[in-house]
């Protein structure tokens, strides 16, 4: 911890904070310090650029935390309380405090732990009606979400192949630490021959509408079944991975659940959200939709293996994280 910087570190202090609490503890994303603080969670951006993301300045800072509030209302109302300023006065940092700004934060209401979808997978309590309901959530979003040609182009060839270009150049630096150099190989062929082979299809997919203002980071760690359904954390960064077809998007969750070993929940999710939908023609995108959803959440974890702040444990979750989502990746094109 004494390598965090200064403000981050006085934020350890429960007596900074305006709302009673007693101990915080402080998580970490590759892109995020997120502080679990009594009945609220406060969420401030790390000054990071990795291309594709850039929250260097205090100024941007700001503006992307407004905007992760705007947007998670859409699925999460409930959750996201509005964005709070990280002040210091008279050298005291305080939350919501007078003095010179250091950082924003997100504010959020407190999710409860122990219904988060990804901890319940891993105590085997999720159920088919449960990801139905998801589903049916899902598709309502979908129908509902903003599309235009702008939002539309984003469906297009090029724009998927400068997306999944984009991931095999930033991912080369990981070759023989998170990911073999033939399993690189292979999904970069994979996933050029697919998109030559299929652009009729996504020309498809754009001209029926089916590129929206998706969530864009659609795993089980981001949904908690409480108060109905709260789907959060969607991407705020860059609105070209949120610009999406929903197929990109249900292939998301549909991927996870086959990473967390229930492909059988995986399938009645899907089957529930073309039933919902009556999307018949996603499921010729899905596979490949699965294998690049899968490659992303390598490449974050690869990310998060660099990041110089986490602890050597975390360290090598990370690594093992990725991995496996690289292999999961390489499995769909062995299907």
């Amino acid at each position: 911890m004494s390598e965090l910087p200064e403000v981050i570190q006085s934020l350890l202090d429960s007596q900074v904070y305006p709302d009673p609490v007693g101990k915080v503890e402080l998580r970490q994303t590759q892109m995020s310090y997120i502080f679990m603080a009594g009945d609220y969670v406060y969420k401030i951006k790390k000054p990071v650029n990795f291309g594709f993301l850039d929250y260097t300045t205090l100024e941007k800072r700001q503006l992307y935390c407004h905007k992760e509030v705007e947007l998670n209302q859409r699925l999460c109302r409930h959750a996201y309380l509005g964005v709070v300023p990280v002040t210091r006065d008279k050298g005291r940092i305080s939350i919501g405090g007078r003095g010179k700004v250091e950082e924003y934060a997100v504010k959020m209401r407190r999710l409860p732990y122990e219904a988060m979808m990804d901890i319940l997978l891993a105590a085997n309590r999720v159920t088919p009606p449960m990801v139905a309901r998801v589903a049916a959530r899902l598709a309502e979003f979908h129908e509902e979400a903003a599309t235009s040609a702008a939002i539309s182009a984003f469906g297009s060839i090029d724009a998927i192949m400068q997306n999944a270009g984009e991931n095999f150049i930033q991912t080369e630096k990981y070759i023989g630490t998170t990911i073999p150099e033939n399993t690189h190989r292979r999904l970069k062929i994979y996933t050029d021959q697919f998109l030559k082979a299929n652009a009729s299809l996504f020309h498809q997919r754009v001209a029926e509408g089916g590129i929206r203002d998706c969530h864009g980071d659609l795993h089980a760690a981001h949904i908690c079944f409480f108060n109905g359904i709260c789907i959060y954390d969607c991407i705020e960064f860059n609105d070209r991975f949120r610009y999406c077809d929903v197929a990109s998007e249900v292939a998301f969750l549909a991927m996870d659940l086959d990473h967390y070993g229930r492909s059988d929940l995986s399938d009645h999710f899907v089957t529930a959200y073309v039933e919902k939908s009556d999307d018949r023609e996603l499921k010729h995108l899905l596979n490949f939709y699965k294998c690049y959803r899968a490659y992303v959440r390598g490449k974050v974890g690869s990310f998060q293996y660099d990041d110089p702040y986490i602890s050597g444990e975390e360290k090598a979750a990370a690594q093992a994280t990725a991995r496996s989502y690289f292999a999961l990746a390489e499995s769909y094109i062995q299907e």
